[in-house]
């Protein structure tokens, strides 16, 4: 599955200053080209553009509805129906629930304060660029850096991008936690709809699997030739082709991810491990299987089998292994950063996931508990160090909520 993250504008190098980049940006959005000159119509090319690549999402609808009909009307085999329709059912909502999710992108607090963005964009030294952009970033949760150490500033959305955000040139902006850029989809997958794509994925192959194994024995009759001389054999024999072939591709496709989720990488940072303070780490974000499990499916295991959001954070910070804090902090910390529950207050200029608030525990007595449970964890996370992989202590990085 291709990945379209495009990290040219991370960073200034010494062949250019940013302001020539800015304005070629600028000159390709508008359809501006040089001298004021008129370029080619961009409009009508991107309109094309985005109708061709629902072309992959339109060829697989048309498979499933065939799969559908040769299924329950041609082959109409009664007695798996009901196992055949559950999962069908839970197949089609995590699959669209994975298209029409939209891609979470990094909040205000991210952009360059009026002044700084003024200097930046006068700026022509990379040196001093970089300066601008450190100074903005120390109140930032931002950790990693691009391989030659530079804070990663994207010139196309003019943010600094949050740890795990890339920009997708596919659908033109930066995405919290991108993981690729999904044409079966025509969406990124990234922090707001990886956990459907995962169900996606393994709905998919059971989906596949229930079509396998109660049509094998009208296939076997089929090749025995004692199976009845009607058009409906033509649809058992391309239905077993067709759903084991996907079979195949899917389930790869979804051991590949399962392994991703346990330890807590994207498919961007398998390919390219992130660069933090102290160098590259492929497993700086890696806290041990349950937890990294419980950052994209949640700490409920209820809420695990549907397509309902239940990650773990905003998608602006993470925890790390890397980076250490006070623990006196950690209460503090952890509320803010969403790891725990809280009082569900949240910062000004960030931008969060809301579909779970109506899981909020209401009542004195859940109060109490609720009180009792997140001083539990946060003792169990300062000093069990079995909790953490390779007993490294972890942090919790913090989203300043200032204006």
């Amino acid at each position: 599955m291709p990945i379209s993250a495009n990290e040219g504008g991370s960073s200034l190098d010494a062949r250019g200053s940013s302001a020539n980049v800015l304005k070629l940006c600028r000159d390709v959005t508008t359809g501006q080209g040089p001298h004021g000159l008129k370029m080619a119509p961009s409009h009508a090319f991107r309109c094309c553009k985005r109708a061709l690549n629902w072309t992959p999402v339109l060829f697989i609808n048309l498979v499933i509805g065939w799969s559908y009909y040769a299924y329950v009307v041609e082959l109409c085999v009664f007695s798996y129906l009901v196992v055949f329709h559950l999962f069908f059912a839970m197949f089609i909502w995590s699959y669209w629930k994975t298209i029409w999710s939209k891609p979470a992108k990094p909040s205000v607090a991210f952009t360059l304060p009026s002044a700084e963005k003024e200097l930046y964009e006068r700026e022509q030294r990379a040196e001093v660029q970089q300066e601008i952009l450190k100074k903005v970033a120390r109140s930032l949760p931002v950790y990693t850096r691009t391989a030659g150490g530079a804070v990663r500033y994207c010139n196309f959305c003019q943010v600094i991008k949050p740890d795990r955000c890339h920009h997708c040139s596919t659908c033109e902006m930066c995405v919290l936690k991108m993981d690729h850029h999904c044409p079966w989809v025509n969406n990124c997958v990234g922090f707001s709809n990886y956990k459907f794509f995962v169900l996606f994925l393994t709905y998919a192959a059971l989906y596949c699997a229930v079509i396998c194994a109660t049509v094998m024995q009208y296939f076997i009759k089929f090749w025995t030739k004692q199976l009845h001389d009607s058009h409906a054999k033509f649809h058992i024999l391309f239905l077993f082709f067709v759903a084991a072939l996907f079979f195949i591709s899917v389930v790869s496709l979804l051991g590949y991810h399962l392994w991703l989720v346990g330890k807590n990488r994207t498919t961007i940072e398998a390919f390219r491990a992130p660069v933090f303070p102290n160098g590259p780490d492929k497993n700086g974000f890696s806290l041990g299987f349950r937890r990294n499990v419980a950052e994209v499916f949640g700490d409920q295991a209820k809420y695990w089998i549907c397509p309902i959001f239940s990650s773990q954070g905003d998608g602006h910070s993470f925890v790390t292994r890397l980076v250490h804090i006070d623990p006196e902090q950690a209460n503090t910390v952890l509320q803010q950063n969403g790891k725990i529950p809280s009082d569900r207050e949240n910062c000004p200029g960030v931008e969060v996931n809301t579909d779970d608030d109506t899981k909020e525990k209401t009542g004195t007595f859940n109060t109490f508990f609720s009180f009792l449970n997140t001083h539990l964890r946060i003792i169990k996370m300062i000093y069990c160090k079995n909790v953490f992989s390779e007993g490294d202590q972890a942090v919790v990085v913090m989203m300043d909520c200032k204006p």
